[in-house]
């Protein structure tokens, strides 16, 4: 479960999002979308069916469409026939449709791509045999076995697990450990922390992104499937999807800064995200239009990332695919995100080389025979319960993903830490270098 503060962090990041895309006061205000009262239609929400997940994206959706009775008392509540007057519980509490998507269910692979892929697993496994590996792990030691006293009795660390190979584990528990508990914020000096951060950067990084392997960035392929297809459910609802919510972790976000070119934009994409951390793509148009322009030639898309969840931290455009334009036109924004998708549950299926029961279904209990299916022959193409999309000059659409770490750390260690505060595994975000 998410911590009170992992909570407040979700919760003012939606809210932000609210002020930025929903208010009639924002000159980004998304076209026709609802301001006051949550419109099913116009709001789609997708988390894989994880505690920590699922509990980001309704902290989220919390903040993006708050209790009625404190701003819209006029349509928070109903009049029966006999005069008597009701509002939903919690001072109209709006109860927004949360999509959990299930380990076994093909759906989940468009938020999750990179679990239960064979491929993907063993890609990542030949990291620790590389040159780059083995000189961080020699030149680090030292530096990690110091950190054993304030470490020992806080998690389920042996004295060898001190080193590079664990980066992240325990640069998240001491960083963690900092905010919450007084005598690990005194232990470790701002230098020390950043060091730690900026190790982890590089290990989870690497492991989640190499050009020579693309198989470790499967699960941003799978990614960039659902927010294609979630953008362009926009534009053949011609707007009838407004604004979409994934959750997902931040190891997908490496991968999909790697696989798109973020870090020939800014060398701060070869750092972990910070808790709560959202990717936005919007649809957008520079015609002055009240209703969703039917020429698609006019259609643009940009991407937008916002580090952390500081209130008022700016939700910041940068140029995809080693570009430099921030705005693509939605053909170019298209063929690019084509390229480097995996668009089917079949295509996935082969390529991880994956087991899982839907892959017999997706492909005939041939795994193999899964090459070269498109989009258009598979059964198997994305669900509508994980659409998405977001807009912008005359805002269209929009569609936001949310960092979470539960994935990560489940597939490391399922110890549970030993002493009071909240552990590594309840925060729910990952820590980062990156700076807005």
């Amino acid at each position: 479960m998410l911590t009170n503060l992992g909570l407040q962090q979700n919760f003012q990041v939606g809210s932000d999002y609210r002020d930025l895309y929903i208010s009639s006061d924002s000159p980004k205000q998304i076209l026709g979308i609802s301001e006051g009262k949550y419109a099913p239609s116009q709001v789609s929400a997708s988390a894989p069916d994880e505690p920590v997940l699922l509990n980001t994206a309704t902290a989220f959706l919390q903040g993006l469409y708050p209790p009625l009775d404190s701003f819209y008392r006029s349509i928070a509540s109903q009049t029966l026939n006999n005069g008597t007057e009701y509002t939903n519980p919690l001072h109209g509490y709006q109860y927004i449709v949360l999509h959990g998507e299930e380990e076994e269910s093909p759906d989940t692979i468009w938020i999750k791509g990179d679990d239960e892929c064979p491929a993907l697993t063993k890609a990542v496994d030949t990291f620790p045999g590389s040159t780059v590996y083995q000189e961080r792990l020699e030149s680090t030691r030292s530096f990690y076995h110091g950190f054993w006293p304030i470490l020992k009795n806080v998690y389920d660390l042996t004295e060898d697990d001190m080193s590079y190979d664990n980066a992240f584990t325990i640069f998240d528990l001491i960083n963690v450990g900092s905010i919450h508990n007084t005598s690990m914020k005194d232990a470790v000096t701002s230098d020390q922390l950043f060091q730690l951060r900026t190790l982890a950067d590089s290990y989870e990084f690497d492991a989640n992104y190499n050009a020579s392997q693309p198989d470790r960035s499967i699960g941003a392929k799978t990614v960039n499937h659902a927010i294609l297809s979630h953008l362009n459910e926009t534009v053949t609802s011609k707007g009838g999807v407004k604004f979409s919510v994934l959750a997902g972790s931040y190891d997908t976000m490496l991968a999909f800064f790697g696989l798109n070119q973020l870090t020939a934009a800014s060398p701060n994409f070869y750092g972990l995200p910070g808790y709560a951390s959202t990717m936005a793509f919007e649809i957008l148009t520079e015609d002055d239009v009240s209703e969703f322009p039917s020429d698609t030639d006019s259609l643009m898309v940009r991407f937008l990332f916002r580090n952390g969840s500081d209130a008022g931290a700016p939700l910041t455009p940068f140029p995809m695919f080693g570009g430099s334009e921030m705005t693509l036109s939605w053909s170019d924004f298209k063929a690019e995100m084509q390229s480097r998708s995996i668009s089917t549950v079949a295509g996935w299926c082969d390529t991880c080389r994956s087991t899982q029961n839907f892959c017999l279904t997706a492909t005939g209990g041939d795994i193999t025979s899964a090459k070269g299916v498109t989009e258009t022959q598979s059964k198997h193409g994305m669900s509508k319960a994980v659409a998405g999309v977001i807009g912008a000059l005359v805002t269209l659409g929009i569609v936001c993903i949310v960092a979470a770490v539960a994935f990560i750390l489940r597939k490391r260690t399922c110890a549970v830490p030993v002493v009071t505060g909240p552990s590594a595994v309840e925060k729910g975000s990952a820590s980062s270098s990156i700076r807005d």
